[in-house]
């Protein structure tokens, strides 16, 4: 099932105006699993998330919301292990730091009996999965690609900084390069910086070093091209590319609003995903709601003329 941000949300909570008395008042206890907020939109991400907890707990008093934030794959594997012994969860609703070192750890909570929603970056085994809440990734790589295309003329020099190793990631690069097969782009260069503003920063210095004529950056991601912007700015190369990000972060969009030369467009991938993931998982907890096994959110091309619509300045990203 596909269809815009906000759709879902309205989906989820549609009876979300008041509590709701009647249902059983048995506690549930929904386990959230999410990256702590190490770049903008984590930072985002676990905004949303409180958010989230705080709507559901009040709307269904027998539902108890329980999020736990981790650096690394270790961690995040431990969580899991603490939510299903100590706390005893009845529903996981997790966006894996990586995908494959995290499907295991979240197959040993699926045959605890728990109900798993898997958020954004999807295991390496999706059998293991109850609901799938994410991003429309390969589209987000086309539309990318089409856009880049366009305005390039279908030729010339581009970079691409990828995000980490994850399906999301190879979703999106995959699409993105079949997307410009048959034309005269070339691909000069290809690194993963992690999502990252420092990483993205010292992998374009590289590339910047390395390669004396580069028409275009694919960044994938707002945090990673805002790491690019000042490495190029820095090299004084700002006149000889455009950078396209991704994610719809506020200080991208407002640069696409006031058309910024450098930024002529972003696509959206919002991190409220993870609220909308949560409302679903809660509202077939509580109400055994029938759901759909997979809610996608289009990946929508940012422009000056729709660029408004889409700009948040109270938005923490």
């Amino acid at each position: 099932m596909t269809f815009r941000f906000g759709l879902a949300v309205a989906l989820a909570a549609g009876l979300m105006v008041a509590p709701v008395a009647g249902w059983a008042q048995q506690k549930i206890k929904m386990g959230v699993s999410i990256p702590a907020a190490t770049h903008g939109w984590a930072g985002g991400l676990n905004w949303h998330a409180q958010q989230a907890e705080k709507r559901l707990e009040k709307q269904y008093p027998n539902l108890d919301v329980v999020i736990v934030t981790a650096r690394d794959v270790g961690r995040q594997a431990n969580d899991l292990e603490d939510l299903v012994s100590v706390q005893r969860i009845d529903a996981l609703v997790i966006l894996p730091f990586e995908s494959a070192p995290m499907t295991d750890p979240v197959r040993a909570v699926k045959q605890a009996g728990k109900f798993v929603t898997v958020v954004d970056r999807g295991l390496t085994d999706p059998s293991i999965q109850d609901l799938y809440v994410a991003g429309n990734n390969p589209q987000m790589g086309e539309v990318s690609a089409r856009f880049m295309k366009e305005k390039m003329g279908g030729k010339g020099d581009i970079v691409v900084l990828r995000g980490i190793p994850t399906v999301i990631d190879n979703q999106r690069v995959d699409a993105f390069m079949k997307e410009i097969e048959g034309t005269q782009i070339k691909v000069l260069g290809m690194q993963y910086a992690n999502w990252n503003r420092d990483d993205g920063f010292k992998v374009m210095q590289d590339f910047l070093s390395r390669f004396p004529k580069i028409d275009a950056v694919w960044a994938q991601d707002d945090d990673i091209a805002l790491g690019v912007i000042e490495a190029v700015k820095q090299a004084g190369r700002e006149k000889e590319m455009f950078i396209l990000g991704g994610a719809g972060m506020k200080d991208m969009i407002k640069r696409v609003m006031d058309k910024d030369v450098l930024v002529p467009a972003d696509v959206l991938y919002p991190p409220a995903m993870i609220a909308e993931a949560m409302e679903i998982t809660a509202k077939h907890l509580v109400e055994k709601a029938p759901i759909q096994k997979e809610y996608i959110i289009e990946a929508t091309l940012v422009t000056p003329e729709n660029a408004a619509k889409y700009y948040y300045p109270d938005s923490p990203f």
